[in-house]
């Protein structure tokens, strides 16, 4: 007699055949900026400092944006369990016309980017590039606010083929634009950092444009004509109701990284080279559990849209699960390999001293960071946006910042000092992020009324 499967078992399946594609997907916007890395890691410290804090500082901005239009993974997904169509075209349209005017906001604001460097007393050689490479790469914000807005829309509705399409070709269009303006081949100029820049910019717009001519029929009548009701303010509303506090929760999660990347930049600009090789690092093996956090999000959104809250349960139970397995396994490399993943990024001798001593701890905040990651997407799902925000208010900068800052810079302990005050910093958002997971269910999850009905 065989036994009885794990009821998680089919969840697993489906979760995972769901988030395959969108690692690829996250891979590949890590991988931009990776390559980026890499070619300016073999140009000079300086530099390579300078390209790390410019777009260290930015996404903080951006991230606010992108997390704001992420208000769409409920809203979709709930309404693609629920088979309304055209809700979800209005959702996206909506999604769209949120994009631009978030565009304008987030380039205004990096406008003022070098003044803010000076306060924050980093180094006088970096700032002038810092500047030049955020001023360049605010042509490229609506680009990329435009993918995510498509993006999210396609993930909730199970369409990810065109994404990964799109991905590999902007891949190996921004790495190609590295190659010929960082060093100047092809008859091209040697641009640096600056050529860095317009490699991003070229590479957003492609994302952007070509994704709706990919995604075929059914994206491109979403997209157009322009639904009833798009222009409701209610609806708007909200939109904004769910999506500015994740805006808020990723820009303070990315805006304590830039902190952090500021306080390296004090010690000096080898400790600021150093912790963008760790960061890089980081980041590609946070894309996974960055999947499986956005595939769950659909998959419990889309289990609520249809009334079956123990469906979401499992998913959420699924999605925790693998994401928490997977950064173990990171965490292990990390530990093990340290060096040779470090040179991944970069061959400065004084630059890998640092990186390798800040590995291990790195190994152990990706477990934390992968479960906080995880968790969020899950409430996402649920619409469940307002206490995550306070979580990230209080484990990031109640927590991390005040410790990194105690330990890195007041007590001495520099570059690893910062980096244990982030991992502090996680661990209590990981922690709290989970069991507001499990109050959830406990109290019972409804659908959420994207149109005010």
């Amino acid at each position: 007699m065989s036994a009885e499967p794990h009821p998680l078992r089919p969840e697993l399946r489906a979760q995972l055949r769901l988030a395959g594609p969108m690692v690829l997907v996250q891979l590949g916007l890590y991988a931009m900026g990776a390559v980026d890395a890499a070619f300016m890691g073999r140009v000079s410290a300086l530099e390579f400092g300078a390209v790390a804090l410019g777009h260290s500082l930015s996404f903080a901005v951006l991230g606010i944006a992108m997390g704001t239009l992420t208000a769409l993974d409920p809203i979709v997904s709930q309404a693609h369990g629920a088979g309304e169509d055209e809700a979800v075209a209005r959702a996206l349209q909506r999604g769209v016309v949120l994009a631009l005017v978030l565009s304008a906001v987030v380039g205004a604001l990096l406008l003022f980017i070098e003044p803010l460097l000076r306060a924050l007393h980093q180094p006088e050689a970096v700032i002038p590039l810092a500047a030049r490479f955020v001023h360049i790469s605010i042509l490229g914000v609506p680009g990329f606010l435009l993918f995510v807005a498509q993006r999210q829309t396609l993930q909730a509705t199970h369409r990810l083929r065109a994404l990964v399409f799109v991905i590999l070709f902007a891949n190996g269009l921004n790495a190609f634009l590295d190659w010929m303006l960082i060093r100047g081949h092809l008859g091209a100029p040697a641009l640096g950092s600056a050529g860095c820049a317009w490699a991003t910019v070229i590479a957003r717009w492609t994302l952007a444009l070509a994704l709706p001519l990919l995604a075929g029929e059914v994206h491109f009548a979403r997209l157009w004509p322009l639904r009833r009701g798009l222009w409701s303010a209610s609806a708007f509303a909200r939109m904004l109701h769910v999506g500015v506090p994740i805006g808020l929760s990723f820009g303070l999660e990315i805006g304590a990284f830039s902190c952090v990347a500021v306080f390296m930049g004090q010690l000096g600009a080898r400790e600021l080279a150093a912790n963008q090789v760790v960061m890089s690092l980081v980041s590609a093996s946070f894309m996974i559990p960055l999947a499986l956090s956005m595939a769950a999000s659909v998959r419990v959104g889309n289990a609520i849209g249809r009334g079956e809250p123990a469906a979401a349960k499992r998913a959420a139970q699924a999605a925790l699960t693998l994401g928490a397995s997977v950064m173990l396994l990171s965490a292990a490399a990390f530990t093990l390999a340290p060096m040779t993943l470090a040179r991944i990024f970069t061959d400065i001798q004084g630059v890998l001293v640092v990186a390798v001593t800040l590995l291990p701890i790195a190994a152990l905040f990706q477990v934390f960071d992968g479960v906080q990651g995880v968790a969020m997407g899950c409430l996402r799902g649920m619409a469940d946006t307002r206490v995550p925000l306070l979580v990230h208010v209080v484990g990031f900068w109640g927590v991390a910042i005040p410790v990194s800052a105690w330990l890195g810079l007041r007590l001495g302990w520099g570059a690893r000092g910062l980096w244990w005050g982030l991992a502090l910093g996680l661990a209590v958002v990981a922690l709290v992020q989970v069991a507001r997971v499990r109050a959830r269910f406990r109290a019972g999850v409804t659908r959420f009324a994207a149109e005010g009905h």
